[in-house]
C-alpha cells in the first residue's frame, strides 16, 4: 500500500484500519444490550449500542479530518503512484468490504449496526473510487487524481458521519424521539376520556425502537378500580399510536376550573426524570 506513493490507497487504508475496533465495540454492545436489568442499571444495557454507535462516529469524524488534511499535503507535494498496485489492493478492498456492506443491510433499522453499516459501505464506495482512479491515471497520467480521491473519501466519511453522530448524541440527552411530536403524544392522551389536562410531559428512547414516557395527568375524582381503567385505556393507545411501552404516570385532581384540552409542557425537571 504505501509502495504505491498512492494518497488515496493510503487514505483508504488508514481508514480500513478503523474497521476492527469498530465491529469489535459493535458487537459487544450488541451483547451488552441483551442482558437484563440489575439492581444498579435499572434500565438493563439498552444505552450501550447507541453509546457504541456515538464512540464510533466520533472516531471516524476525527479520521476523516485527519484523511482530508493529509489528502491537501499530497496536493501541494504530488507524487508518481503505482497504478497496477492500486488496482489489486482496491479489488480486494471492494470485494471484502461490499460483502460485509451486503451482510449488514437487515440491521440498518438499528442505530449500532447502521453506523456500521455506513462504515463498511463508505469503505466500498471508496475502493470502488480508488479502482477507477486508478484507471484514470493510468490513461492520462494525470496525477492529481490521486489525492482528488483521498480529498473524496475524507469527505465522504466525514458527510456519512455526521447524521449518527447528531442522531446517537440526541438519543443520550434524551431528546424526544425523531419520529414524534410532544403535542401530538398529548394530544392522544387527552383524547381518553375523562382525561382534562396533561402536562410535565417527556419522552425519550432508551434503545433502538424502545420509547419511555412520563407524564402529569389531571382527572376527576373517581374509585381506584376506574383509575386503573384509565391508565389501561391511555397506555393502549400510547402503545398502538407511537409504539411507548413503558410510561409512568402521575394522576392528580382536576383543578376547579379546568381548561378543556389543555396541554403545558415543563420545563425539564431532574426530580422528575429519573
Amino acid at each position: 500500500m504505501i509502495s504505491s506513493h498512492s494518497i488515496a490507497l493510503i487514505t483508504d487504508g488508514v481508514h480500513n484500519l478503523t474497521d476492527t475496533p469498530t465491529l469489535i465495540i459493535s458487537w459487544l454492545a450488541a451483547q451488552w444490550a441483551l442482558r437484563p436489568p440489575t439492581s444498579e442499571k435499572t434500565y438493563g444495557y439498552r444505552r450501550a449500542g447507541i453509546l457504541a454507535a456515538f464512540t464510533n462516529a466520533l472516531v471516524l469524524v476525527l479520521v476523516a479530518v485527519y484523511l482530508i488534511w493529509q489528502s491537501y499535503e499530497r496536493f501541494r507535494s504530488p507524487v508518481t503512484v503505482h497504478t497496477g498496485t492500486m488496482l489489486v489492493l482496491g479489488a480486494l478492498a471492494l470485494a471484502v468490504n461490499g460483502g460485509i456492506t451486503l451482510a449488514l443491510v437487515r440491521g440498518r433499522a438499528d442505530l449500532n449496526l447502521r453506523s456500521v453499516l455506513i462504515h463498511n459501505f463508505g469503505d466500498a464506495l471508496s475502493n470502488l473510487g480508488i479502482l477507477v482512479g486508478a484507471l484514470i491515471i493510468h490513461w492520462t497520467h494525470a496525477e492529481w487524481i490521486d489525492p482528488l480521491i483521498g480529498l473524496g473519501i475524507g469527505a465522504m466519511v466525514l458527510w456519512t458521519t455526521i447524521g449518527i453522530l447528531r442522531d446517537s448524541s440526541h438519543i443520550l440527552l434524551e431528546g424526544l424521539p425523531k419520529q414524534m411530536r410532544l403535542e401530538d403524544v398529548a394530544n392522544v392522551i387527552l383524547s381518553v376520556e375523562p382525561v382534562q389536562e396533561v402536562h410535565d410531559i417527556h419522552v425519550w428512547t432508551l434503545g433502538t425502537g424502545h420509547y419511555v414516557l412520563s407524564c402529569h395527568i389531571c382527572i376527576p375524582d373517581m374509585h381506584i378500580e376506574e383509575s386503573e381503567l384509565l391508565l389501561q385505556r391511555i397506555n393502549d393507545r400510547l402503545a398502538a399510536r407511537f409504539h411507548i411501552h413503558h410510561t409512568t404516570i402521575q394522576f392528580e385532581r382536576a383543578r376547579p376550573a379546568p381548561t378543556p384540552g389543555l396541554y403545558m409542557p415543563a420545563p425539564f425537571d431532574s426530580s422528575t426524570h429519573s
